[in-house]
């Protein structure tokens, strides 16, 4: 498969919101958690703004990669940086105004464990090392992220247990530039 990596256009809002919807959805019924529709909703809403202010603030605000798959020219995947979220900065409790949040890793459910994760990973942390960052966070509640994260970053360094419920941990990264990834 032949993939372009490029940034947000306008005329990619809909389609990212309607990608957004799906992933969501699918990213709950795999953690169990399907009926936590307002939840669904509210992060929905959350991705919808942020593409929004990259597109608004042409990358200043938020700053989004899409992945394309060229043969059918969907998008496939995304992801973001922009100012750390709130979870991040209470649990830190520190300066991070130049350590941006890495988020919305988002691989279509057709796609996934193909790599596509991996490479918008490696082109976002390029971009960064480019635009001069020296570190970044990163969280996820959702344990299969969980996972994923471990194995590229190795162990959280906060680690806010029962957070979503009983054995439903939060967990976030903070990372220094230039980091190599772990394969």
């Amino acid at each position: 498969m032949k993939l372009l990596i490029r940034r947000p256009e306008q005329s990619d809002i809909q389609t990212l919101h309607q990608f957004f919807f799906h992933v969501i959805q699918d990213t709950y019924a795999k953690e169990g958690i399907a009926e936590l529709v307002d939840d669904q909703q509210r992060e929905w809403a959350m991705k919808k703004q942020y593409v929004a202010m990259d597109i608004e603030s042409q990358g200043k605000k938020r700053f989004f990669w899409v992945a394309v798959d060229e043969a059918t020219n969907d998008i496939i995947g995304t992801i973001e940086y922009g100012e750390a979220n709130e979870i991040i900065q209470q649990t830190i409790k520190e300066d991070l105004s130049h350590c941006p949040e890495i988020g919305t890793v988002f691989v279509h459910p057709d796609y996934q464990n193909r790599g596509i994760g991996t490479r918008l990973l490696q082109k976002m942390l390029t971009t960064l090392e480019k635009q001069k960052v020296h570190s970044f966070c990163l969280d996820s509640g959702y344990k299969q992220a969980q996972v994923i994260w471990q194995k590229k970053f190795g162990q959280p360094d906060y680690i806010l247990e029962h957070f979503w419920g009983t054995n439903s941990h939060h967990m976030i990264w903070q990372r220094v530039l230039p980091l190599r990834e772990k394969k």
